[in-house]
């Protein structure tokens, strides 16, 4: 069904930005028929937030250093690419800006299909339900909306004391303007933003140190996943600081001077990758009735609407910053909301993590460490790729896949995997989960051999001998 063509300056819905959450509520809305207009400061409009610095640029990075670099395989077949550290930058710099450009294309063409009107320039909200858009030039257009999304995303958290106008200190956004790969890097916060980096420049040959302030890397992770995670890096190359402290970031005649817990370290270059905040700068919120907190996260109801009647938020800015698919699915439950389209009512429960490391890591569903805290009975399984045949052919043997079930029914409560494509494998376990199944379902499917997807038969096996041996005799 193709969008209404909307009177001059007026729409049913008026969406401001084109990232994850605002191209699909965009879409989701302009489908059953609603004349939509999405309003974007980036040139072109359509490159959001996903095509530009969101989860598209670290993924393609990653899967360049990984070619570059020969990560994991380098041991196998004795032989790698090796290039001067200026080419390297050059070559993880073009191939990422061919996917953003890709996908930015991918993003504005699909607008274009659902007959979207792209608009160029600053957003705000005016009265009324209106939105008024600044172009370049310093004109202003009002549009009227029914419905208004609020899909801005977020950018890095710049803390004050991080000197983030010094040319070699980065955020997540500008990192890949380095000129050439350094020999030593720092690496700020142990997050998926930090621990992906620190990955993939450790895989290329950067002495990298990663800091962080908590006990172990990506606590929402299975701990015993977090700590494995952990190995691969240190075996890789990377010296992680955890419980440790930032204490000074300043710069003398040799370069940069960092002073961790009052150690003194002197990397070439410094990613701070510790938060994010909402980009409602501009948008005049307060005046126009919207709630926001401090670091601009938008307060929403049930159904992604704010606290004015027909001004709806999802995404990134409604905090805190999360998965891009999670956005997605929050616009399209928002846009049937607001224009009782039944079709979405909720965001789906069982949501899968990834991130993006070397090696993956992805989870769904509760930690062992959650479960047994929520008073449940669980035993786990294990199956190391060190023993999947797939693995052993590729060369890439890290990693295992985890289940934690219920002790008494065998029901599946979490599955986490770290290793190459665990990203991708995650979704398995996820269709059992909704399910309501067992692991005796792994064991009852037969699985194409050799697979990595093989090491959940194996790892529910494990299960299953783990419970056998708790039994009385």
């Amino acid at each position: 069904m193709r969008a209404s063509q909307p009177k001059e300056g007026r729409f049913d819905l008026v969406v401001i930005g084109s990232g994850p959450a605002g191209e699909k509520g965009a879409a989701q809305a302009a489908y059953h028929g609603h004349s939509v207009a999405v309003v974007e400061r980036r040139n072109p409009p359509g490159a959001g937030a996903i095509a530009v610095v969101g989860g598209v640029p670290v993924k393609a990075l990653r899967d360049t250093a990984v070619y570059l670099s020969g990560w994991s395989r380098r041991d196998i077949y004795g032989v790698g690419i090796s290039l001067a550290p200026d080419l390297v930058m050059d070559r993880l710099r073009a191939r990422t800006s061919d996917v953003v450009n890709t996908m930015a294309t991918a993003v504005r063409e699909n607008l274009k299909r659902h007959g979207v009107e792209q608009v160029h320039g600053d957003a705000r909200l005016g009265e009324d339900q209106t939105v008024i858009v600044r172009d370049s030039e310093g004109g202003e257009r009002q549009l009227q909306a029914r419905v208004i999304l609020l899909a801005t995303g977020s950018h890095p958290h710049h803390p004050l004391d991080v000197p983030f106008d010094d040319p070699d200190v980065h955020d997540s956004e500008t990192v890949l303007a380095i000129k050439r790969l350094p020999e030593r890097m720092m690496v700020v916060g142990g997050g998926p933003v930090g621990s992906e980096y620190a990955s993939i420049f450790g895989a290329l040959g950067v002495k990298v140190t990663l800091v962080d302030r908590g006990s172990r890397l990506l606590p929402l992770l299975d701990g015993e996943m977090s700590e494995a995670l952990a190995q691969s890096l240190i075996r890789s190359g990377v010296r992680i600081m955890l419980g440790a402290q930032v204490e000074s970031v300043t710069r003398d005649a040799d370069g940069l001077v960092v002073v961790v817990d009052g150690e003194v370290l002197r990397p070439q270059v410094v990613l701070h990758a510790v938060g994010r905040a909402g980009n409602v700068e501009g948008l005049e919120l307060a005046q126009a009735g919207v709630e926001s907190d401090s670091r601009g996260r938008i307060r929403v109801d049930r159904n992604y609407q704010t606290a004015v009647p027909g001004i709806y938020a999802a995404g990134d800015i409604i905090g805190p910053p999360g998965l891009a698919s999670v956005a997605m699915e929050q616009a399209r439950v928002a846009m049937c909301h607001a224009f009782d389209i039944r079709f979405k009512d909720a965001v789906d429960p069982v949501v899968p993590t990834g991130i993006y490391t070397l090696p993956e890591a992805a989870m769904v569903g509760l930690t062992e460490e959650a479960a047994r805290t929520a008073g449940e009975d669980v035993e786990t399984g294990r199956a190391l790729f060190a023993a999947n045949a797939r693995a052993r052919i590729a060369g890439s043997t890290e990693g295992l896949v985890k289940l934690v079930f219920r002790a008494s029914d065998r029901r599946l409560v979490g599955a986490h995997i770290l290793g190459e494509e665990a990203t991708e494998l995650i979704h398995i376990a996820q269709a059992l989960l909704h399910e309501g199944a067992t692991i005796d379902e792994f064991i009852d499917t037969t699985f194409n051999f050799p697979t990595r997807a093989d090491a959940y038969k194996y790892a529910a096996y494990d299960g299953l001998q783990r419970l056998d041996e708790r039994a009385p005799r």
